[in-house]
């Protein structure tokens, strides 16, 4: 069991800052300017001030449009500390798909950069545009308005890979209580230094990389994107001791021969999540750096950690599974028609329960009762099983598992084994139409070298179940991703879609 904090969440985030003083809690990678735990209460407040001086009151939903920045913790808990809801938009949205969340989730203010100020104002509509750095966010400091534990904190929106993306209500009970909950399996301290290199925007780096590293009173080096050469750069510079990464950065460090001129020595952890990570990945990657790398599993709707490999003296992990369930938290299989309880190693959805699901889909109560039942369980849309220690291995989504005569077939069991050739660089698998109905998987590579498409069809074939065989194969530049690294399968289906009806398809 453990004892969850009744409390709003950035007191808690905050506990240590008198003690830390001067140690410094967020650093920007690119120039080194750094925010200390003694001033972090203060900046917290001037923006604060700037908020309630611009007109913002408790409970309005504020817009942030930030990359990973040390002041975007500034502006997050300035929000929460002003009574209001932080809904994170990705920078890189068009100017329509940002106006689309922030309409959505009726955002009063937005807070941005000077440099994508002309973006944002064109999504804000009549919401007023706050300039990070400005004056705009600066304000006589002001007594925090009081937020109930239970009161909404964060408005993140799902990653619409299978869908159209909701807003998802996590209260500050949600956020605190999955701090805790890592922080029972986890180690992290004031020794530490996490690279946040996951965006913040979305929900894994806003709880793991900020919250919960600031909560532990861990450095954090923050960068604003991902470039190779410079996360390994970082690396070496602030002495990285725990990173928590996606799997297209894991492939990276296990192929790429920039890897080996830095000295990565520091690293002791890699917490891989957000997608399934091959387990031959993850080991090339740890016999590489000399390092531990684990899977751990978790939603936007679960705040989002649910699953962790539990870390003693040493970290032990079975291979291809993401953990059992972090302290608090229940799991279980059940059968996709039924929703009955299933045996151990039986594969069926996913279902989560404990105090980080969210309270629901904002404004959405069929989607809510769809995703939530009467008993409080969370219906992850994950297929997976649960082996007799209760470790949870993860074999796909549910809505994108591919039907071939009836039989299923999960991509990412096929995309690790198209990853693990020397030859890919990376792979995503679809299901596309076959002549005589139904589908069969299709495999879009990118390749780093010279590679026979038929000598890849034949290496798949020699690793899988015959019906399991990739039955066509196209090369692309990149592989579409989400943010935080899932692959966009609804964007490659849509082109299968597309030439299919065309007649050229491929």
């Amino acid at each position: 069991m453990i004892e969850l904090p009744d409390t709003p969440l950035t007191p808690f985030v905050l506990r240590h800052v008198e003690r830390l003083g001067r140690k410094a809690a967020l650093v920007d990678a690119g120039s080194g300017r750094a925010i200390t735990y003694g001033d972090l209460p203060a900046e917290i407040a001037a923006a604060a001030g700037g908020l309630a001086r611009a007109g913002h009151a408790p409970g309005e939903v504020v817009g942030v449009v930030l990359p990973n920045l040390p002041e975007f913790a500034v502006v997050f808990h300035a929000v929460l500390e002003r009574g209001g809801v932080v809904t994170p938009v990705n920078p890189a949205l068009t100017p329509a798909e940002m106006a689309r969340q922030l309409e959505d989730a009726r955002a009063r203010y937005v807070i941005t950069s000077a440099d994508r100020a002309a973006t944002v104002s064109e999504a804000a509509g009549d919401a007023p545009v706050l300039l990070l750095g400005s004056p705009d966010l600066r304000g006589a400091e002001l007594a925090p308005e009081p937020s109930g534990p239970d009161d909404l904190a964060a408005l993140p929106y799902s990653s619409g890979t299978t869908g159209f993306p909701k807003g998802v209500m996590l209260t500050h009970r949600n956020l605190a209580a999955n701090i805790v909950q890592v922080e029972g399996v986890f180690r992290c301290d004031e020794d530490d230094v996490l690279l946040a290199v996951l965006p913040y925007f979305h929900i894994y780096g806003l709880t793991v990389n900020m919250n919960f590293a600031l909560a532990r009173g861990a450095t954090v080096v923050t960068m604003a994107r991902f470039e190779l050469q410079a996360f390994l750069e970082a690396i070496e510079a602030h002495r990285v001791t725990r990173a928590f990464l996606v799997p297209p950065i894991l492939l990276a460090l296990a192929k790429h021969p920039l890897v080996d001129r830095h000295d990565l020595s520091s690293l002791d952890v890699i917490v891989s999540g957000a997608a399934p990570l091959d387990p031959g990945i993850a080991a090339v990657v740890a016999e590489r750096l000399g390092c531990r790398v684990v899977q751990g599993y978790g939603l936007t709707e679960t705040s989002p950690v649910t699953h962790l490999p539990p870390e003693g003296p040493v970290m032990v992990a079975k291979a291809g599974s993401v953990g059992p369930p972090i302290p608090g938290t229940e799991c279980r299989a059940v059968d996709i028609e039924s929703g009955g309880r299933l045996a151990a190693g039986e594969d069926g959805e996913i279902v989560i329960r404990g105090p980080q699901v969210m309270r629901g889909y904002l404004r959405d109560e069929a989607a809510t009762a769809a995703a939530i039942d009467a008993d409080g369980w969370f219906h992850t849309g994950d297929i997976g099983h649960v082996d007799a220690d209760g470790w949870l291995f993860i074999v796909d989504r549910l809505k994108e598992l591919i039907k071939v005569r009836g039989l299923q077939v999960a991509p990412a069991e096929l995309e690790a084994v198209l990853q693990s050739h020397p030859a890919v660089a990376d792979a995503a698998v679809v299901p596309s139409p076959d002549r005589h109905g139904g589908e069969v998987p299709k495999a879009f590579v990118v390749l780093r070298g010279e590679a026979d498409l038929d000598d890849l069809r034949a290496y798949v074939a020699d690793r899988v179940a015959r019906h399991k065989r990739v039955r066509r194969i196209e090369t692309v530049e990149s592989i579409p991703r989400s943010a935080s690294g899932k692959i966009l399968r609804r964007v490659l289906v849509q082109q299968e879609r597309e030439a299919a009806a065309s007649g050229s398809g491929r």
